[in-house]
């Protein structure tokens, strides 16, 4: 159940609602707006009194609300919800790109790539040093040595980090030398994990399982939000369907689905749905132009020879004249890249 309240209520009439809902055993999720606040009722609403609510001389309307999701829930938070990561932003005007190689190698590589996407214009660099893969026998990442070599690689170009999570038990480690947290498809639905990143401020990319309906994505989201962490951002990165000549199915619906939904930010991940290189330019330009957030792009500089996912990597050469053409599709949406 949501309370809107009347146009331009100050903190003082807000509490006052609030107060007058005491009775009832539920939890308060307040959202305040430029000019409408909406309170949540979160938890079993069966005994509120939805008249006698309606009747205080601050609320304009009282809604049910159907979908589990609560937090997560544009009609919660009717405003879109921007992420700030040191200093920069995911969910506003200005498209958020993320970039980098699979896999973290070596020094010299993280080190080149993350200066080759910072002057095409990347915020964020990207780069896994725990890796889950489908085949117990393939390259598993770099793990701890792999952190340490990105945070060489942001001190260099002052890029924020972006690297998936793995365990709850490196969740300490992470919140201290990571700036996005990435759960990757496969631990979407970890819920341990997630409600360990929950007990976070960190700003946490949950990308989408790899069968998974939107209502179970935001599920999975409303688990790290309930833990008190609102720092989440979706990514699509597509699903699997019957399709073969492509890794996965980019679900570009997911973006206007989720625009409708919810006030999350949704980036997508052009990179991963198809598995392959020559797919990256046109589906990170269908993506802009759907109204998503950002990108996250993978860069390799040797992608022939890159230990993980070389086939769907791009060379820097080609993410520089990706970016340039990107910034007419944003210009279209009102964006800025």
């Amino acid at each position: 159940m949501i309370i809107i309240l009347k146009p331009h209520m100050g903190d003082d009439q807000i509490e006052q609602v609030i107060s007058s809902l005491k009775a009832y055993d539920v939890a308060f999720d307040v959202s305040k707006g430029t000019d409408i606040t909406v309170i949540g009722l979160v938890g079993d609403t069966s005994s509120v009194d939805r008249e006698k609510v309606q009747t205080h001389p601050f609320v304009e309307r009282v809604m049910s609300v159907s979908e589990p999701f609560k937090k997560s829930n544009r009609k919660f938070h009717p405003e879109n919800t921007v992420v700030s990561v040191a200093g920069r932003q995911i969910g506003g005007k200005q498209l958020a790109i993320i970039a980098g190689p699979c896999s973290v190698e070596t020094e010299q590589q993280i080190c080149s790539i993350a200066e080759d996407v910072k002057k095409s214009g990347a915020m964020f660099l990207r780069g896994g040093a725990f890796k889950p893969r489908t085949s117990p026998y393939a390259f598993q990442g770099l793990e701890a040595e792999g952190l340490e070599l990105l945070k060489i690689a942001r001190t260099q170009t002052g890029l924020p980090i972006v690297t998936e999570i793995m365990s709850p038990k490196y969740v300490e480690r992470f919140d201290t030398d990571v700036d996005v947290i990435q759960i990757g498809a496969r631990n979407m639905q970890n819920f341990d994990l997630l409600k360990e990143l929950g007990k976070t401020k960190k700003p946490i990319l949950l990308k989408r399982g790899l069968a998974n309906t939107i209502e179970e994505w935001l599920m999975s989201a409303e688990y790290i939000m309930a833990g008190g962490n609102t720092n989440v951002i979706l990514c699509e990165r597509g699903i699997r369907t019957f399709e073969t000549y492509t890794r996965n199915t980019l679900d570009l619906s997911a973006i206007p689905a989720i625009k409708r939904l919810s006030h999350l930010p949704i980036i997508v991940d052009p990179s991963h749905a198809t598995g392959s290189s020559m797919m990256v330019e046109p589906l990170a330009k269908a993506a802009v132009a759907a109204g998503a957030d950002g990108l996250i792009i993978e860069v390799h500089n040797d992608p022939s020879c890159a230990l993980c996912d070389g086939p769907q990597s791009i060379e820097p050469k080609a993410f520089e004249r990706i970016m340039t053409q990107l910034r007419a599709y944003a210009e279209l949406e009102g964006r800025t890249l």
